[in-house]
């Protein structure tokens, strides 16, 4: 017969990962989105603007600056929206990086990779919370105990008898 201490619990201390590795997708999906807000601003600004001197093309770092406070907050929506939006720019640095020549090119792959480091980053640090969550609207609601029916004060309405 097994006792309960032969059972196979984790010895490595997998309990006390979970919370380091979410810290650390965090941490890596901030780094990541602020990397990519400055790379778009220098690179339509300085490294390879469509025009010289700067493109209205900067302004695409807009929607990502502005989700920067809410992934150094770690807060889940914030993280939702940013990964949703941050395929657009998966989708344009795949785009230049294939159609661009030089620097520009270059430029596409970088932001790629950042892209798909933050998407990923921002999915590994949401997934467990989603996972948590539907696992509680699963479970079954907790049923009122049947001493607060009985402790209603309010009297039951009787049907007059014709």
């Amino acid at each position: 017969m097994k006792q309960p201490s032969d059972q196979a619990w984790p010895t490595s201390g997998a309990h006390s990962e979970a919370p380091v590795r979410r810290n650390g997708c965090a941490l890596g999906a901030a780094c990541t989105l602020i990397a990519l807000v400055v790379l778009a601003l220098a690179w339509e600004r300085w490294l390879a603007p469509l025009r010289p001197g700067g493109s209205a093309l900067v302004l695409k770092a807009l929607p990502l600056a502005l989700a920067v406070p809410g992934v150094m907050r770690r807060r889940l929506y914030t993280l939702q929206w940013a990964s949703m939006l941050i395929l657009l720019y998966l989708a344009e640095g795949i785009v230049r990086g294939m159609t661009d020549a030089g620097l520009s090119a270059k430029l596409g792959w970088l932001e790629t990779a950042l892209t798909a480091l933050f998407l990923v980053c921002a999915l590994a640090y949401v997934a467990p919370f989603k996972r948590a969550a539907r696992l509680a609207k699963r479970a079954p609601a907790a049923a009122p105990p049947p001493e607060a029916e009985a402790a209603d004060p309010r009297p039951v309405p009787q049907q007059p008898e014709p």
